[in-house]
């Protein structure tokens, strides 16, 4: 078969360009003629009232175009809405009061970058500070956004039979990725059709799309949302982009003109957001030989100064698999969601992971510490045997196939485990410290979104309905020329999208990745896309690749019932892949696909299956060398000389079976 397999190493598609310079960021495409320019005025306090904002002056600079303010902002948007509801409402500009330090509190619009960050300076801004809040243990003494508990099993009759109540607290610290290139927006308000047209380096999750739609006041067809084709990172940062969104559409709206913006560093390091901070007590029930009965979980979510879609997914997303890789039957879970004055969390690598394994892999190194037994023993003792899979966890994850006692056997030999104890003990003897740590993790990944619904009581999610985020969208067409192309959900920021998704296609149709040519450029007003869309959580390989390999198929399988009755053989005889034939195919699909000249001939003397209803009739068959011209049948004169173009969408909805995963 032409092309190659999957899983060879290629050279990937998209290097040339970023290597050389060439790359498309959003700072790189080309404006509209006019666009304006923004810069962000933010607060200097963590918490403090505006008592006045006075922008005569900056309004008054040469090129200044206008200054957007918070009464803007109330009169062209909304709060953003939140899975939880907040008392403390989030608008994409400060109003009344600053929560944060770096929070935007006006933008100015001018002829350049130049011109507007200097009339920011013009803006006199009268605050009134306030004490802020930094600690989220007191906070949750008296000021709870969500307090969500959850029983699963029996966990108090497993805590009143144990031998040991071992328990221990954990600080998990706010923490951030940082990609290289920061946020960027260029906006334009449609006046005639009120709507929105956004090119962002937005990275998803598309859940947000009804989020900033909403805000903006517009029906979700009319927020019209693009990315460039290549981002400089994200790590799940990005994420928090869409509030600015929002922001640079109003002052688009107000300024009249197409208006860009581009966060420089210190915006980003100082405003865009950052993982949650978590302060957890884990308790366990163990027998004296170390094994784990039950465990109780007490969480607080520090999300900062405001909550912010999709938070507070964080402290969601391992919910189904708060045991990790661990046979645990009996859990208690208490979440408890605050607001403070720091930057509002948001998606970040990981997302929510560290923050539980951080606590359960020092639990497990404290119960054998506190009976005094062998770390590594504890973990092994109460890991999920090898004959339990799948395992559903006692919250509902299912953890689908494994071996992870194997596995630790695997990280002690190659790890050279033996080999780092002599050097641990050399050093203790000289009172130095040298530790040797374990941690086995189970992480979920391809995440289905619906799970936040989970910070809802039983009745806000009854009436709320069933929500799922288990969607991908692909699409795989073949143009009249042969030229096969695909259009996937997912928006790369460096993995090589385009690469995976050329070689999955061309393994399916028997071509070159070479061959295939992949937009990853995401254009809500034309293409296939969900809430579910982006890039986030692991979902391209195991999903999105997953759902351009179904495209590729049902594209070749009605591809195959076309091509063979018009070149006289059978549909097995065409070299798909997947053919059965005991002979050489007449036709492959690459000769086919790529429109390869000249007349092909079938091998069969009886005429073809019959075409599809659809389809005109094709000649009927020949004897191979006869050097006579095939006749038209009875039924059609020749038939006519036409091109056509068939795509396949895909939808995946189950994760396809190489895949090894966890579902929630």
């Amino acid at each position: 078969m032409a092309g190659e397999p999957i899983g060879q190493s290629l050279q990937r598609v998209e290097d040339f360009a970023l290597l050389t310079g060439r790359g498309h960021y959003a700072s790189d495409l080309p404006l509209a003629a006019g666009t304006l320019h923004a810069a962000v005025l933010r607060s200097p306090h963590a918490h403090a009232e505006i008592l006045a904002i006075d922008a005569a002056r900056a309004s008054a600079m040469p090129g200044v175009a206008c200054v957007v303010t918070g009464d803007d902002a109330r009169r062209w948007s909304r709060p953003f809405i939140a899975p939880v509801k907040s008392p403390i409402e989030h608008w994409c500009l400060a109003t009344e009061r600053v929560r944060y330090q770096g929070e935007p509190v006006a933008v100015v619009v001018a002829g350049d970058r130049y011109r507007a960050e200097d009339a920011t300076e013009a803006i006199d801004v009268t605050y009134r500070p306030l004490s802020p809040t930094l600690d989220p243990r007191a906070t949750a003494e008296h000021d709870v956004v969500s307090d969500r508990r959850f029983r699963y099993g029996d966990p108090e009759a497993a805590f009143a039979a144990a031998a040991h109540r071992i328990a221990i607290t954990t600080e998990y610290p706010r923490n951030g990725c940082t990609p290289i290139e920061c946020f960027a927006v260029v906006a334009e308000h449609l006046r005639g059709e009120n709507a929105y047209e956004v090119t962002a380096n937005f990275p998803g999750p598309f859940a947000l799309h009804p989020v900033m739609a909403l805000a903006l006041g517009v029906p979700a067809n009319r927020l019209r949302l693009k990315t460039p084709p290549d981002s400089g990172g994200s790590f799940g940062v990005k994420q928090a982009v869409f509030p600015y969104i929002v922001l640079m559409a109003i002052a688009a709206r107000k300024a009249g003109r197409p208006v860009r913006w581009v966060e420089d560093r210190f915006e980003h390091l100082l405003a865009a957001s950052s993982a949650t901070n978590r302060v957890t007590t884990l308790e366990a029930a163990v027998t004296d030989t170390g094994e784990i009965l039950a465990l109780a979980w007490d969480q607080i979510e520090d999300c900062g100064a405001y909550l912010r879609a999709p938070e507070p997914a964080p402290l969601y997303r391992m919910h189904g698999n708060m045991t990790g890789a661990y046979r645990v039957t009996n859990l208690a879970i208490r979440n408890r969601v605050v607001l403070t004055n720091k930057t509002p969390s948001g998606l970040n690598r990981g997302f929510g992971g560290p923050q539980v394994y951080f606590t359960l892999e020092r639990l497990m190194q404290r119960i054998a510490v506190t009976l005094g037994l062998d770390p590594l023993d504890v973990i092994r003792r109460n890991l999920v045997p090898s004959g339990a899979f799948p395992y559903r966890c006692p919250a509902g994850a299912i953890l689908d196939s494994g071996d992870y006692p194997a596995t630790v056997d695997a990280a002690v030999a190659e790890g050279g485990l033996a080999e780092l104890r002599a050097p641990r003990e050399e050093a203790h003897a000289e009172g130095r410290l040298y530790g040797i740590g374990y941690a086995a993790i189970v992480e979920p990944s391809i995440s289905n979104m619906g799970y936040i619904t989970t910070a809802l009581t039983a009745e806000d999610r009854a009436r709320a309905g069933p929500k799922s985020g288990a969607q991908t969208a692909a699409t795989v067409a073949l143009d009249p020329l042969g030229g096969v192309s695909a259009v996937i959900d997912s928006v790369p920021q460096g993995q090589g999208h385009r690469t995976v998704v050329a070689q999955v296609v061309g393994e399916v149709f028997g071509l070159p990745a070479a061959a295939i040519r992949v937009n990853t450029e995401l254009d809500t007003g034309k293409d296939a896309w969900s809430i579910a869309a982006g890039n986030y959580s692991s979902r391209f390989a195991g999903a999105v690749a997953g759902a351009a390999y179904l495209a590729a198929v049902r594209l070749r399988d009605k591809l195959t019932p076309i091509a063979a009755p018009q070149l006289n053989i059978e549909p097995d005889e065409v070299g798909s892949p997947t053919a059965k034939s005991s002979r050489p195919p007449t036709l492959t699909m690459r000769s086919a696909s790529l429109g390869s000249p000249g007349r092909v001939t079938g091998r069969r003397d009886r005429f073809p299956m019959p075409m599809p209803r659809h389809c005109a009739k094709p000649y009927s068959g020949h004897r191979p060398g006869s050097t006579r011209r095939p006749r038209p049948t009875k039924s059609t004169a020749r038939p006519p000389m036409a091109s056509f173009s068939i795509s396949a969408a895909s939808r995946l909805t189950a994760i396809p079976d190489r895949c090894a995963s966890i579902n929630t």
